[in-house]
């Protein structure tokens, strides 16, 4: 059974078109499944609890990155996270901006989502965990008085820049022939830049980041106080991917 979650922003007049656009490729597809809108959800969290219970094999999140994101916070936090993990699996339908994560699975548009979908390519994909919020591609923040903590290692830039936190490397990351990254293996890939040619690469299982002035966003989503405490969730997700997506 599919279940498809619309975020509240599709009800605006200029998706209409993506919207009837995706739903007749999916009726076309015989991919017909329960339609959920987050306009009409008090609780998130307990309605794909209760999807899943009534036997929900796909979650699909239509929207954005902070549809995506919104989503899997739910389902970790779930539960029935564990059955979720044996069981289910999630899709991503992308409509709109601010799409990257989409991006990063190969899926570039809602048609080609509907195919990506049917084709059900599946990948188990590690999960960044800051706090109790989740992240898919990166998190990030000035470098300008962070303090990052890495084991017994303390790092300080101290020059303008932007301190990367990559699990999902992203359209817009450092290309694949610089920077090796995978979402399979436990490991988050941080970038440390303190000027065009001061760079530096680590990769660990977690770290805490300080900074006093600047806060740490999120998936380009959300915005988090520090300090913060970094990891890694391995193999915390099954997605449907596309040929085509920004890793091996």
């Amino acid at each position: 059974m599919y279940v498809y979650i619309y975020d509240d922003y599709l009800t605006k007049s200029r998706y209409t078109k993506a919207i009837n656009r995706m739903e007749i490729r999916l009726t076309d597809l015989n991919l017909n499944g329960k339609i959920l809108r987050l306009s009409g959800i008090k609780n998130i969290k307990k309605a794909i609890e209760n999807e899943i219970r009534l036997g929900a094999k796909t979650i699909v999140a239509v929207g954005n990155n902070q549809t995506v994101n919104k989503i899997i916070g739910a389902i970790i936090s779930a539960d029935v996270y564990a059955e979720f993990q044996r069981k289910t699996l999630l899709g991503i339908i992308p409509i709109g901006d601010d799409n990257s994560i989409a991006t990063s699975f190969g899926i570039k548009n809602e048609e080609m989502a509907c195919n990506i979908i049917l084709a059900r390519r599946i990948e188990k994909i590690d999960l960044g965990i800051v706090n109790n919020y989740y992240f898919l591609n990166h998190a990030q923040i000035q470098s300008q008085k962070s303090i990052v903590k890495i084991k017994n290692y303390h790092l300080e830039p101290q020059k303008k820049g932007e301190i990367k936190i990559i699990n999902l490397l992203s359209d817009k990351d450092e290309k694949k022939d610089t920077l090796k990254s995978s979402p399979h293996d436990g490991l988050l890939d941080v970038i440390i830049k303190g000027g065009r040619k001061d760079i530096t690469f680590i990769n660990t299982k977690n770290l805490i980041i300080e900074n006093s002035d600047h806060k740490l966003l999120i998936d380009n989503v959300l915005e988090v106080e520090t300090p913060v405490e970094i990891g890694v969730l391995k193999n915390a997700i099954n997605v449907i991917v596309g040929k085509d997506r920004i890793f091996n």
